[in-house]
């Protein structure tokens, strides 16, 4: 068999564990000696032991020799868990296959440079383009100490997200639903405004997705108006960080005592994204799924902090004036400064329609 048969069951291994390894990478690992596979593992969650790790514990004493080939650059530092790197030295592996090198400044090529020192040979990019969009929101919240943003909205065929203000409505079919869910399922917190929140009384919780991982609910609530009514109040399925503007007395504040409750407040008036989006990644959210009304859809657009967008549209027109876009106005007054995109992923989901877009 070939280092891609191999390096693809490690990715599979990999993607298997998505939307629970944050603030850390997804990883899988395989083992190969004379042909078989003696060790495989993934990374589960933060704190717990790395792939390689194990791999390693499966493949006991067979590791020695071996061909060991994961999809990231095993790490070099002393962390919540010991290097992976040294690991693999003191198994005696004999070959090491690297599908993307990490660049967390902790490693950024020393794990390679490690298992080079002790006399390992190690092959580098083996299916690497997999590899880096697999981890694509860790390699961006390493570098930039920010979440990944995805922007996700359904809209009719005209662009509308509601046929008036201040109401709820279902735009797409169930298996949209699902799909959403699922997706729900892989992200570290949900964000809406606060305008959504009195409109649809949201739970903001995966209820039909692959996984039963509750993401963390974040609502943009300048002023404090929040009521305990609520369901992301009530319900204590998953926590609740409420962000605030920096007039809300702290009495207000004080009010909200539930123990999954958070209240969060920033240095200005207005809630600033880049502010926001900062104080999240100290936080440790690494992706980011933000499900906003025309307000808060606009707001992290023109803040530059948007890394793709899912929308799903609806085979439905609903025209007029009281129809709500997608997006509240975004200063463009001539079609040469439209923000423009580029389609990743176009795809049919029941009677509605997918598209993954990124901005160019």
């Amino acid at each position: 068999m070939s280092d891609e048969f191999y390096m693809d069951f490690a990715l599979k291994l990999a993607q298997v564990a998505e939307g629970q390894t944050a603030p850390n990478p997804v990883v899988g690992a395989v083992i190969v000696k004379d042909g078989e596979i003696v060790g495989f593992g993934a990374h589960l969650k933060a704190g717990s032991p790395h792939a390689e790790v194990h791999a390693l514990q499966m493949a006991g004493s067979r590791a020695e020799g071996s061909t060991v080939y994961v999809t990231l650059e095993p790490c070099s530092h002393y962390g919540k868990t010991p290097p992976c790197a040294m690991a693999l030295i003191e198994s005696g592996v004999k070959r090491v296959v690297i599908a993307s090198t990490d660049p967390n400044p902790l490693v950024a090529g020393k794990g390679i440079a490690l298992l080079r020192d002790a006399g390992i040979e190690v092959t580098s990019g083996v299916l690497k383009e997999r590899a880096d969009e697999l981890n694509e929101a860790f390699f961006y919240y390493i570098q930039q100490q920010k979440p990944f943003v995805t922007l996700k909205q359904a809209i009719t065929l005209d662009g509308k997200i509601s046929s008036q203000p201040g109401i709820g409505e279902k735009i797409t079919g169930s298996e949209v639903q699902q799909d959403v869910h699922n997706d729900r399922g892989k992200q570290d917190a949900i964000l809406v405004g606060i305008g959504t929140i009195f409109a649809d009384n949201p739970s903001l919780t995966n209820r039909q997705g692959i996984t039963k991982r509750q993401p963390i609910r974040i609502i943009l609530d300048t002023h404090l108006k929040m009521t305990n009514d609520r369901k992301v109040i009530t319900d204590e399925q998953s926590p609740t960080w409420i962000f605030t503007g920096s007039e809300v007395e702290a009495e207000k504040m004080a009010s909200f005592q539930q123990p999954h409750v958070k209240i969060i407040q920033l240095s200005r008036p207005t809630i600033d994204i880049t502010e926001l989006l900062t104080e999240l990644g100290k936080r440790q959210v690494m992706k980011l799924y933000v499900e906003g009304g025309k307000t808060v859809n606009a707001s992290f657009l023109k803040s530059g902090h948007v890394n793709q967008l899912i929308t799903y549209i609806a085979p439905k027109i609903v025209g007029g004036n009281r129809a709500v876009p997608m997006f509240a106005d975004l200063d463009v007054r001539q079609m040469e400064s439209a923000y423009e995109l580029k389609f990743q992923h176009v795809e049919v989901i029941g009677e509605d329609l997918k598209i993954t877009s990124v901005l160019k």
